[in-house]
Formats: structure tokens, sequence, C-alpha cells
């Protein structure tokens, strides 16, 4: 990673002639792409550099071509010889998803999702002009095969790993129907392809522009709105979808210049609604239930009552018996029971104690009655500790999770952690238990056990709601947190 910095030290040198005042590696997201926030004396840019040279060459063509047409895109300045390093415009860190969960569902929120509908529908039809969809990434347009695709996607990685019973060949010829349905849509423009409110930037004048277009293709405009409004973690209210949805529609019949038909645009955008859903539930079933990652788990539900919503209350147009038998199935109350974590409640009496702690120093006393719980070992996870600039810093700091989340096997050992501790949780508010105790010790309790007490503190007060003491035994003579 530091040859990569110091190739973009290079890069930045040969293009601009201001200073580099610092460089900070930002957190990974779902992709193989890494980025680089680079700093000068006024102002900061974005580097990433990918080892896909196809995919980079598709963000950067498609973001020349939009920036041409004063679309919301960043700026790209300079490209390496390489093709594997670009810097681009810096639209901060504040995401639509951001402002939401901050400020909830409030008129300053909702009108930011106006603004991005509006910004979407001028990238899609303006975009569309005179764009190479040769440069896309993968196929040029999202068409039949791409639908079939998803859905099977849900059937292999959620539906069969059910192991409830219906007629496979039914489903596919339904499979089958339902994505000629939706491929013969009446218009097809750009399709962003992942069009979410964390890829979607908020600047300090309120204006809105988007990162992470690289897989657009030619499709169907309403999947990206339908992406936007049943976001699962954004769980927007219904109230909100439909008025945005109509607020779309406006924005886009000023653009093309023509009404619609609304009937047929809203029974293609539940298509494509449903496709989205159940593309989540693929993914999610993926990682979760086959790669056993526990956070993927805990979102099963609310994409599951997402599902359910919508198939009591929207229809698509077209008839496709089975594949209404298998959705019946997925949201069923036995089916959403099954991937619902238990809940504490006020009365619940069980209080969770996580202590992270020095090896040096010895395993913190457990003063309860029955004692017990588990101490884990953080010892094998490479020690920020010796690296010299994270030396006075702790698992709080943030340059501190970067290195752990980003050069370390710290997101695999929590995933097995969780997965052990949610047995007892689960099973101790069942049973009334009042008490479980739960260690992270590191040689000096200040990095590695720091940061994963406080993942698993988050992570059961999300998944089960319970009371949770945190104690960082090393740190100013025992700091508390409680909840």
């Amino acid at each position: 990673m530091q040859l990569n910095v110091e190739k973009i030290k290079e890069l930045f040198a040969a293009h601009f002639k201001t200073a580099i005042t610092g460089i900070d590696k930002l957190p990974q997201a779902g992709s193989e792409r890494h980025y680089f926030r680079i700093h000068t004396a006024d102002k900061t840019f974005i580097a990433t550099y990918g080892a896909n040279l196809k995919e980079n060459e598709s963000f950067i063509y498609f973001s020349g071509h939009f920036k041409k047409k004063g679309l919301a895109v960043p700026e790209i300045f300079c490209i390496n010889k390489d093709k594997n390093i670009y810097i681009q415009e810096d639209f901060g860190d504040i995401s639509l998803l951001n402002r939401l969960e901050e400020k909830g569902f409030t008129d300053e929120v909702y009108d930011l999702y106006k603004k991005s509908l509006g910004q979407l529908a001028l990238l899609q039809v303006k975009g569309h002009e005179e764009l190479n969809y040769k440069k896309c990434l993968t196929n040029t347009s999202f068409g039949k095969q791409a639908i079939l695709a998803d859905l099977l996607y849900f059937k292999y990685y959620f539906l069969d790993a059910l192991r409830r019973p219906y007629d496979k060949q039914k489903l596919l010829d339904d499979f089958e129907a339902l994505s000629n349905y939706l491929s013969h849509t009446e218009y097809k423009y750009f399709m962003f392809r992942d069009f979410q409110s964390r890829n979607i930037m908020i600047t300090p004048d309120e204006s809105v522009h988007f990162i992470d277009y690289q897989g657009g293709m030619k499709g169907a405009p309403q999947y990206d709105v339908a992406s936007l409004l049943w976001q699962a973690r954004a769980n927007l209210t219904d109230e909100w979808k439909q008025a945005l949805l109509e607020h779309y529609m406006d924005e886009f019949e000023k653009i093309v210049g023509e009404n619609i038909d609304r009937e047929t645009f809203r029974s293609q955008y539940n298509g494509y609604v449903l496709i989205r859903l159940l593309q989540v539930l693929g993914a999610y079933g993926f990682r979760g239930l086959f790669e056993r990652k526990a956070q993927f788990l805990t979102s099963i539900p609310l994409a599951l009552s997402n599902l359910k919503w919508f198939f009591n209350n929207q229809t698509m147009g077209i008839a496709v018996p089975e594949f209404k038998k298998v959705l019946e199935i997925c949201v069923s109350n036995e089916v959403i029971d099954e991937f619902t974590p238990v809940q504490a409640t006020a009365e619940t009496p069980l209080v969770i104690t996580i202590n992270s702690f020095s090896y040096k120093k010895g395993i913190p006393p457990d003063a309860t009655e029955n004692g017990g719980g588990y101490v884990f070992d953080m010892r094998g996870i490479l020690n920020p500790g010796r690296i010299d600039v994270y030396k006075t810093q702790s698992g709080l700091d943030k340059s501190v999770k970067d290195f752990l989340e980003q050069q370390t096997d710290m997101l695999t050992f929590l995933n097995g952690v969780f997965s052990v501790v949610d047995i007892s949780v689960t099973d101790y508010i069942k049973r009334g238990f009042g008490s479980l105790m739960i260690n992270f010790g590191c040689t000096g309790g200040q990095h590695r056990s720091v940061y994963a007490a406080e993942a698993l503190a988050r992570h059961l007060r999300n998944k089960f709601k319970v009371k949770v003491n945190l104690n960082h035994t090393n740190q100013q003579n025992w700091v508390r947190k409680e909840s």
C-alpha cells in the first residue's frame, strides 16, 4: 500500500503545482478499489487505486462524458500511465444516507431526495446522449439475461436455502415471463445500476453529486428509482416512496419533453422494485447463509419485511402464479420469525459486560454469582501499536480503526466472535439469565482489544437491543460506557 501512496504523490506532483500536506487512507467499501484523500493547503482531492483496469476505464470514460454535459459527477483531473491510479474531485464524506441517519425523515432530507431524483433523471437522459455503451464494464444493456441473473441469484442463494418445496420448472417459466415483460420497457437510457443513498454525496452548499456509477449500462430508468427508494437500510416510509416516485416522473417528463403513460411506468417500476428486493435477498443469503457473515444475517428480516409490504400492497401487471407462491413462502411469518433475532425488552434482566484488557495486567474478574463467559485473545491480529504513528492512539481513533479494518484479519476474526456470542445471547435472553461477561485481551489493551470490544457492543445493541456495559480497562483507569 505504501508503494501506491508514493505513486499517488508522483502523479499529483506531475499535474499540480501545490504541495501535498497529507494523505489519508479512506475506509474500503464493498469493492476492491482503494481510496485516498489528498490534502493541500487550500483543498482536497480523492485518489483512487484500482487493479481492475476495465472498471477504471468505464468510470473514467463515463465521468468525462457526463462532466462535459454538466452532470453531477466528479471531474477526473489526471490518470497515471498504467491506468490504475487516477485523481478526481472530492465531494467530502457526507452521503445522503449519512444525512438521513443524522436528521431522520425531515423536510430537509426529503428535499435532498427530490434533488437526487431530479439529477438522476438528468444523468439518465442527458448522459445517454452520444454515450458509447461499448465502454460499459459488462453488458451494454440491462436486458432479459441480466434480469434473469438477478432472479436466479435470489433462487440459489436465498430461496433454495429455505428448503421449502416448490415447482422448480414452473418457477423458471415465471422467471422467463417476468424477465421478458421487464426487458421490453418503453424507455431505455443510461442506468446507474447501483443508485443508492450512500453513492449520493452532499456538499456544504446542499447540492448532490454521484459516485460509483462504473457499473452503469443502458436500461430502464425505473430500475434506479427503485434502487434508491427501496434501499433496505434507508427504510423510507410508504408516503415518501409514493410522493418521490411522482416527483421523479414529473422531472423525467420535463427532460424527455413528453407525457408518459404513468400507469405502465408504475407497473414496470413495481417489477424492478421486486427485482431489487430479491437481488438484495440473494446477496444477504450469499454473504450470511453461505459465507456465514453475521452482519448480513441481521439484515435479512428487514429485507423480508420490505418484500412482505410490497407483496401485500403492489401489483406488477403480469400473471406469474408459481412465483407468487414462492413469494408467499418467503414473506410467511414462519420464515420471517426464523431470521428475526430475539429482542430484549425493558424487563429483560440480561446485562452484558464487555471488557478490553491487557494480558500484562490480567483478565478482569467477574463478580457475578455464576461467572463464566468468553475471553478472546486478540494477539493473533497484527498489532498497530508496533507502528510509531499509532503508538499514542487507541482502537477508538479513526486511523487505528482504518488500519485494523483494511490491513489485518480483524473483520474475519470478529465475524467468528459474533456467530459464537450470538448463540449465548439468544439463549440467555430466552432463559432469563441476568449476566454475561465477554473479554477481549491484547498485549497493551489499547488497540486491538478496544476496537473489538466496541464492535461487539455495537453489534449486540443493534441486533438484540440488550443492555451493555462497556469497559476499556487499560484506558484512563477504567473508562466506562453504558447503555
